[in-house]
């Protein structure tokens, strides 16, 4: 655009003047860039008078504008860039022009998502809010990159699409198909030209960096999780299928085994999981926010794996519902995976990380540092519950394979030792029913032992359990009291299912023993361990 065009230009959504002679505020600037790329991006004029008809009389603001732009995108993760214009009598006008949102997702800035209402800037009503989120349905990667064409793809990469394809459904004529009717039955090319898709999964260097830059993996190894470089780096601007069975090497020639002992043996874990480390990875590269500036980054620690992925998550889901609600950003890239069994079903590979999670005794993955614009998936990969792996070793494949994730997580629940008393009791018969878990006159517990729940802490006593013994009822307070540090006779009459009464007997019989000791009187009294 021309200086004389910009003074033409009419003032609103898409332009805003400001004649800054001397200073302009950064953060009214930031504010302004927000407001414009809510509005569909737009261009901020400094040096120019408001009111028609415009005059240039100059700005000195933002001397160096190089740096004054990162801060920008830093800000508002949105492509921002200048222009420094002169007039005839050298009065310097200085543009800065930012892209619109991305699809879906409102900018903000210091947590405001600014709108242009007229001349003032207000937050963004949460009506247009609403619709812009409703925007998530619409899928990026299904869009046709104009210019694009079948010679800008890595061959290399279609063939390995084509063999996964014709390994995953074994359809013969699979392999006979020439490339373009082979991206054409994947949905990636059509009439009008290849998408976005055909781009980031097979696209070459040079086509990716000119359509589209920010589609770029990056791998580091890192020994601590201190700033500066990395101990290992490989970047990957190429289509997904070169790059996809690379990542897995690089980590798996860092991935030292871990080991726990079964009686006399000492039996290896690997620290990362094959499946566990794909399914991130394609995770990340299904649901990432391709309009949004940065890079996606696989940063593996000695017993960690971090990835980060721009865009924050998809519409309607959160690091709470993620097992349960299922959206996909980039639909035809997940369609493409599905072709070729790397992915089972849309939105299942989380659901697989959790499962890989309590099948090796590991934590669960973790999301925090999470925000509107970035996922960061944390796995942290320590084996941390060695009766639990020992279990799991022991189940045949056939009964891991008919297990729920709720399975997975009650069974992981319980090692870690988190309060079951109020989980519907229903939850651990399909687990017993497949011997994973077992009745006891003690409660329920798992078939290799481990941490037993008494019958009172699930539900009332059924014919399939069977009734506790006094004896055994006094184990179970004594094991209580040095887990929990002190009891009182309400929490026992919760704990066992008896009366109050009861638990008061109990505790009486206990003192008697000289085994535990009271502080405080009548029903407020509590009760300990005599150390």
């Amino acid at each position: 655009m021309t200086l004389n065009e910009i003074l033409k230009a009419k003032e609103g959504h898409h332009f805003e003047f400001k004649e800054a002679k001397n200073h302009f505020g950064v953060k009214e600037a930031t504010e302004y860039l927000c407001a414009l790329a809510n509005r569909g991006g737009g261009r901020l004029v400094l040096g120019v008078t408001d009111k028609r008809p415009r005059k240039v009389i100059g700005s000195e603001a933002f001397e160096q504008p190089e740096s004054t732009i990162l801060y920008f995108m830093d800000k508002l993760h949105v492509r921002c860039d200048f222009e420094i214009y002169e007039d005839e009598h050298y009065k310097r006008v200085l543009v800065f022009e930012i892209a619109r949102r991305p699809v879906g997702l409102p900018v903000q800035f210091d947590g405001i998502a600014w709108w242009r209402d007229g001349d003032r800037l207000v937050p963004m009503p949460e009506n247009v809010r609403r619709i812009i989120y409703a925007e998530g349905g619409y899928d990026f990667t299904s869009e046709i990159c104009k210019g694009l064409t079948i010679d800008d793809l890595d061959t290399k990469a279609i063939e390995i699409f084509r063999s996964k394809w014709f390994d995953y459904s074994g359809n013969k004529r699979i392999s006979r198909l020439s490339v373009e009717q082979l991206l054409r039955d994947s949905d990636i090319l059509k009439d009008e030209g290849l998408s976005y898709a055909a781009l980031i999964l097979f696209g070459k260097r040079k086509p990716l960096l000119k359509y589209l830059p920010t589609a770029e993996v990056v791998y580091e190894f890192r020994t601590t999780e201190a700033s500066g470089p990395a101990g290992a780096r490989e970047d990957f601007r190429i289509g997904f299928f070169v790059y996809f069975d690379r990542i897995w090497e690089l980590v798996n020639q860092r991935n030292e085994n871990q080991h726990y002992q079964k009686r006399f043996q000492m039996l290896p874990v690997p620290t990362f999981n094959e499946i566990v480390v794909r399914e991130a990875i394609l995770n990340a590269v299904s649901h990432r926010n391709y309009q949004q500036r940065g890079s996606i980054f696989v940063r593996q620690y000695a017993r960690k794996l971090v990835v980060e992925s721009p865009g924050g998550f998809p519409s309607g889901v959160t690091a709470e519902n993620i097992l349960d609600k299922h959206e996909a950003r980039n639909g035809l890239i997940v369609a493409v995976f599905q072709r070729c069994g790397l992915v089972e079903r849309s939105g299942q590979g989380m659901n697989l990380i959790y499962e890989q999670s309590v099948r090796e005794a590991k934590p669960l993955p973790q999301f925090n540092g999470s925000d509107d614009y970035c996922v960061k998936l944390t796995l942290d990969l320590k084996v941390i519950h060695p009766k639990m792996l020992e279990l799991m070793q022991q189940i045949d494949e056939k009964t891991l394979d008919v297990m729920s994730t709720e399975d997975y997580l009650l069974l992981g629940t319980i090692y870690r030792g988190e309060d079951v008393s109020n989980t519907d009791p229903k939850r651990f018969e399909h687990l017993v029913k497949l011997e994973i878990m077992k009745y006891s006159e003690h409660g329920i517990s798992p078939t290799n032992g481990g941490p037993i729940f008494t019958i009172g802490s699930l539900s009332e006593p059924t014919s399939d359990k069977l009734p506790i013994n006094t004896s055994d009822k006094h184990q179970i307070v004594l094991d209580y009291m040095e887990k929990h540090n002190y009891v009182t006779t309400a929490m026992l009459a919760k704990l066992l299912n008896i009366t109050q009464r009861a638990s008061l007997d109990i505790v009486k019989k206990l003192e008697g023993k000289n085994l535990i000791v009271r502080s405080g009187t009548n029903r407020d009294a509590k009760y300990r361990l005599k150390k």
